[in-house]
């Protein structure tokens, strides 16, 4: 088979179209010839030497594919060659075939074509898991930066259906994109954006908050949490580590978790994907949950699609077909 591999770490130069060896499925899992891939910013993070796969994982790029299953291991009964799927995968979407444990495949939403599929599962997976986990409750504040990209356009939604006021940081020309989504407070982050949020709040700040930014705004954010307030930390855009003010988090008994999805156990990751469509695609297939918009590229000029991501242009999610 085909894909898309590295040349050592470093800009898009590394990336190339090779031939590989086609995996093969062993006990418990699936194969699946990849119909679209969805790129997420974890992909740059490997490109560059920053986030490498878990041990004995794939060390091809990509984190979630759609596709059909062409071949199942030993111990596979709840799925066929043939069916259509879309996987949550710890590595390897970037190619013409995929392995990936049967619990971490699900049927895409009723309505929604393959390749449209290919970027919903892993920010589903990711936004459901962390708000569950930080337990965002009917009438709180929830805050999320980035609000324009493939996690914020989800998350904004996601957390409007469980009944929040949804705050959101995004760029100056992507504030629309977030009010139309339902955000009820916009704020452009090249601003003093913790000012701007607690006006807007009448200085009672947030409840929670998803934060891809990382150790630049941790100070800014837990000033922005509430008493009894949770902070979840799912990237680390700009930067790893800050200064933590210890004094600040006791006296308003926050919470900050740091998770990634990525490294759980195949356990956990298939009782998120089973959650993820029994909870999630009722809402997608109703248009409670609107796609976001996407940009799509071959998969043969997934540098180019990294390139639009790392530049900030991009509104919604990127999507890797193959012909």
């Amino acid at each position: 088979m085909f894909a898309i591999t590295l040349e050592g770490f470093g800009g898009t130069e590394k990336m190339r179209w090779a031939e590989v060896p086609t995996p093969e499925p062993g006990p418990d899992e699936v194969r699946v010839r990849t119909v679209a891939v969805g790129v997420n910013r974890a992909d740059l993070l490997q490109r560059q030497g920053y986030y490498p796969p878990p041990a004995g994982v794939s060390e091809l790029l990509g984190l979630e594919c759609s596709g059909v299953i062409d071949a199942i291991g030993d111990d596979v009964d709840d799925w066929q060659p043939g069916d259509e799927v879309v996987a949550l995968l710890a590595g390897g979407a970037y190619a013409e075939y995929v392995v990936v444990p049967a619990g971490q495949v699900t049927s895409p939403p009723a309505g929604v074509d393959l390749v449209s599929a290919a970027g919903l599962v892993e920010v589903a997976a990711t936004v459901l898991s962390n708000l569950d986990r930080a337990q965002l409750r009917s009438g709180e504040t929830f805050l999320v930066h980035g609000g324009a990209g493939g996690i914020g356009t989800f998350a904004i939604q996601y957390a409007k259906v469980l009944g929040a006021k949804v705050a959101a940081t995004a760029s100056a020309g992507k504030l629309d994109h977030c009010r139309r989504l339902g955000a009820d407070i916009v704020i452009n982050y090249a601003r003093d954006w913790l000012t701007e949020l607690l006006m807007a709040t009448e200085d009672r700040g947030v409840d929670v908050i998803l934060d891809i930014i990382g150790a630049k705004y941790l100070e800014q954010n837990i000033s922005a949490l509430r008493p009894d307030g949770r902070l979840v930390i799912i990237g680390m855009q700009k930067g790893t580590k800050a200064e933590l003010d210890i004094a600040k988090l006791l006296n308003k008994r926050a919470t900050i978790t740091a998770t990634s999805l990525r490294g759980r156990p195949v356990e956990q990751k298939s009782e998120i994907v089973r959650q993820v469509a029994e909870r999630v695609w009722p809402l997608i297939t109703a248009r409670v949950i609107q796609l976001a918009p996407e940009t799509r590229f071959s998969l043969r000029d997934a540098a180019a699609a990294h390139e639009i991501l790392a530049s900030g242009s991009n509104v919604g999610k990127l999507i890797l077909t193959l012909e």
